[in-house]
C-alpha cells in the first residue's frame, strides 16, 4: 500500500507572507497536523496551548498547540497544528483535509475533493 503526500505551505496567520513549505504525508489516522517544531517557530507561529496526544505506538505525550494556514490542493485550510519533534515528519491531518475539502484517495495515492456537509 502507497502513501500520499502532498505539498504543503504552511503559513502564520498573522503575517501571511511568513511561510515555508514542505512535503507532508496525508495521513488519514492523524486528526490534527503536525508540522516541526523548528518550522513553525521560524515563521513566527508560537504555541496557544498544549494536548496529552496518544501517539501511533499507543504510548502518550503532551505537545505545543498553535494555529496556522496550511495551503495545499488549490485551497486554504485554517488549522490547529501540532508542534512537533524538529525532526518529525510533517502529517497532513483529516481534519485540514475536511476543511479543505478534500479527502485521500487511496488508489491513485493523491488527494480529490469531497463534498462537504453541513
Amino acid at each position: 500500500m502507497g502513501e500520499t503526500y502532498v505539498t504543503v505551505t504552511v503559513r502564520n496567520p498573522a503575517e501571511p507572507e511568513r511561510c515555508w513549505e514542505g512535503e507532508f504525508l496525508a495521513d488519514t489516522g492523524t486528526t490534527t497536523s503536525i508540522v516541526p517544531r523548528g518550522r513553525l517557530e521560524e515563521i513566527g507561529i508560537a504555541p496557544v496551548t498544549s494536548r496529552l496526544v496518544e501517539l501511533a505506538d499507543g504510548s502518550s505525550t503532551r505537545l505545543d498547540l498553535g494555529t496556522a494556514i496550511l495551503s495545499f490542493a488549490d485551497e486554504d485550510s485554517p488549522s490547529a497544528v501540532f508542534f512537533g519533534a524538529d525532526d518529525a515528519d510533517p502529517l497532513l491531518g483529516t481534519t485540514a483535509m475536511q476543511v479543505a475539502g478534500v479527502k485521500v484517495d487511496p488508489v491513485n495515492h493523491c488527494l480529490e475533493r469531497s463534498k462537504i456537509r453541513y
